[in-house]
């Protein structure tokens, strides 16, 4: 029996997770199972598969998840703290699915078992992959990608020489702006930018695929994981959301990896590996789909493009202050303090004010400094998107 644990089991990857531990139930021991302020659920989860502990990130829920969980068994606690006495739980397989750089403390925490972490939380190989990498290798732990184009680009990768590979073509959908005017995005609402066409997500991560910085993190996340180079990381935008990836090699062949827009299959993959198992997602019917779409992404709709093309040429911190000053914008969109544009506008700036001081792209990475730039770009945002309004 797999001993697995569930960081960010309330979201909508964690939910897809625990679909698929549901389906086996005798083949999985539930260690851990983390939520934020969706305690309702993280208490029917916690008692549906039997957890050992529920941790909410939230203190203030401690009582309504103590309450909730009374009688059961089942360890409560809250807190960030928390979190880390979650992840050095013994277990064989733990999903990193919390939203956000707060995800990267316990997957720190997660590594020194020498376990397998399925990482969804981009933002930990954004704001520190060397250091993330580089503890896995220190403590013999094995990462495996979840984002749908990165679980494409490592099952194409499989058994293939990485010398071989000339680039990485990741797809897009673009969002629910794609085909929107572009003098109008100044005036979307965050409602509009919630909707996703083809992907059911949490409402961050729609947004964030609406404005493109959902792709600009993972061109930063391929990079990282994959050691390639930049000028080796392409993006296109595919409306149909059924071909995830493609790896290029040296031969002039394309490897495509071609599937229906259902998370279950890159977190199955994942959570079966090496092994291959019976998922319950769709299968394609290529004479119903007809035909699969292309066009180049539009600089001026997407400039979270371009600046993840110079955080990757910085290198450094540089991951750490653009993914703090994105959260930061977001939160002010999402809040009605600034329009749907000023995002990038405000992280571009904040990405170019730090970037200009001496020693941030040769700083060493630790959590610590991962954490000093992201309160400063979170700071530095906050007062760009003050001055807009202004």
């Amino acid at each position: 029996m797999k001993r697995v644990s569930v960081f960010g089991a309330t979201g909508s990857i964690g939910q897809n997770t625990i679909d698929l531990i549901r389906r086996a139930p005798d083949d999985y021991d539930v260690v851990a199972l983390t939520g934020a302020s969706n305690i309702d659920q993280l208490i029917k989860d916690a008692k549906a598969l039997r957890a050992d502990v529920a941790v909410t990130s939230d203190p203030s829920r401690l009582k309504e998840l103590r309450d909730g969980l009374a009688g059961t068994g089942i360890d409560v606690a809250a807190g960030e703290a928390a979190l880390i006495e979650a992840a050095a739980r013994p277990a064989d397989w733990i999903m990193s699915a919390i939203v956000g750089a707060a995800g990267l403390a316990p997957g720190l925490e997660a590594l020194k078992q020498g376990t397998t972490l399925a990482l969804a939380n981009k933002e930990s190989l954004v704001t520190a992959g060397p250091l993330l990498l580089g503890e896995a290798k220190r403590y013999g732990a094995t990462v495996l990608p979840v984002d749908s184009e990165h679980s494409a680009v490592f099952q194409a990768l499989i058994g293939e020489d990485m010398a071989a590979v000339e680039r990485i073509i990741i797809t897009a959908s673009g969002g629910a702006f794609r085909d929107h005017p572009l003098g109008a995005l100044d005036t979307v609402t965050v409602a509009e930018a919630s909707s996703h066409p083809n992907w059911d997500m949490g409402q961050r991560i729609t947004i964030d695929s609406a404005s493109m910085f959902n792709k600009a993190m993972e061109l930063i996340e391929t990079k990282e994981f994959f050691g390639v180079t930049a000028d080796q990381i392409e993006t296109i935008i595919h409306p149909e959301s059924l071909i995830h990836a493609f790896v290029g090699f040296n031969d002039g062949a394309l490897m495509a990896h071609v599937g229906p827009p259902d998370m279950r299959h890159a977190i199955g993959f994942a959570l079966n590996w090496p092994e291959r198992k019976d998922l319950p997602v769709a299968r394609l019917d290529l004479a119903q789909i007809g035909q699969f779409n292309f066009r180049a992404p539009e600089p001026a709709r997407y400039p979270a493009l371009a600046i993840a093309q110079k955080v990757m040429d910085a290198g450094g911190l540089a991951g750490a202050v653009f993914n703090a000053a994105k959260e930061q914008a977001l939160d002010h969109f999402i809040a009605n303090e600034c329009c749907f544009t000023d995002m990038a506008r405000a992280v571009d700036s904040v990405v170019d004010a730090m970037l200009s001081r001496q020693g941030l792209q040769n700083d060493t990475i630790t959590l610590d400094s991962v954490k000093h730039a992201d309160a400063e770009a979170r700071a530095l945002t906050t007062e760009n998107i003050a001055k807009t309004k202004g």
